[in-house]
């Protein structure tokens, strides 16, 4: 039988060998993803790399710790969320050093788990930049693949962006307006509140709550988000007055 080892080896040359400079130097100067270890692989041929493997938590487990930037992509694609715990969570939040990593294990893994949406509690309010990335970029997953959750969680999260919407640092503030943004597409109601909260962030002190505020209103009240919530709903758009749909 195949030790955990010698498959982690076995995997990070298939890594090495589809690798290239040039994705690897374009990670940095395209997408600002800093990563110290890395082969330069793009994510399309690490996804496909993961079907290939299927579910597998050991490996999973053990690629992360080989410190490479595509093994802890892969990672998202081959661990089984049933059985990743809170402990791991927090452990390999606390090793995100790039938005690449982090968004990744947020969108493929990190929401399916059933410690979610605690985690976006703990996270938003952490002071590690990655770490609070982590938190709004796992509320922005849910907001996109949790169609089972009602309006209440989403509710109280806006809360959360209300308090982490005056971050300034490049990551943290992408990482609030991907959620508000994304819980403001659910439905109606929720784009309602959404609205209103960033109301108040046009109004702040703030410039990155002012920031999120207007790249969120400006979204969230278009043409085309106002035809989306109206088909969701199953009702037809109303026109404004003296305008267009």
């Amino acid at each position: 039988m195949t030790s955990t080892v010698e498959r982690v080896n076995a995997v990070l040359r298939e890594l090495e060998k589809k690798g290239s400079r040039k994705v690897r130097d374009e990670m940095l100067t395209r997408y600002g993803i800093t990563a110290p270890k890395a082969y330069g692989v793009p994510v399309g041929v690490i996804k496909a790399m993961g079907k290939k493997l299927g579910t597998d938590h050991e490996l999973a487990l053990a690629l992360w710790d080989s410190g490479w930037y595509e093994a802890r992509l892969l990672t998202s694609f081959i661990d089984d969320p049933a059985k990743v715990t809170a402990a791991q969570m927090d452990r390999w939040a606390r090793d995100f050093d790039n938005w690449g990593v982090c968004d990744t294990l947020c969108f493929n893994l990190f929401d399916r788990t059933p410690h979610a949406w605690k985690k976006v509690e703990q996270w938003a309010k952490k002071d590690a930049e990655f770490v609070k990335r982590g938190g709004f970029a796992l509320l922005a997953c849910l907001a996109l693949h949790d169609k089972a959750a009602g309006d209440a969680p989403f509710l109280k999260a806006l809360r959360l962006i209300e308090g982490g919407a005056d971050d300034d640092r490049n990551f943290v503030k992408k990482g609030v307006s991907w959620a508000l943004r994304l819980i403001g597409r659910r439905n109606q109601a929720l784009n309602t509140a959404a609205v209103a909260l960033c109301e108040r962030l046009v109004t702040s002190s703030s410039p990155a709550a002012r920031w999120n505020g207007k790249q969120a209103l400006r979204e969230l009240t278009s043409p085309l988000v106002r035809r989306q919530l109206a088909a969701r709903a199953g009702k037809p758009l109303r026109k404004k007055a003296g305008g267009r749909k």
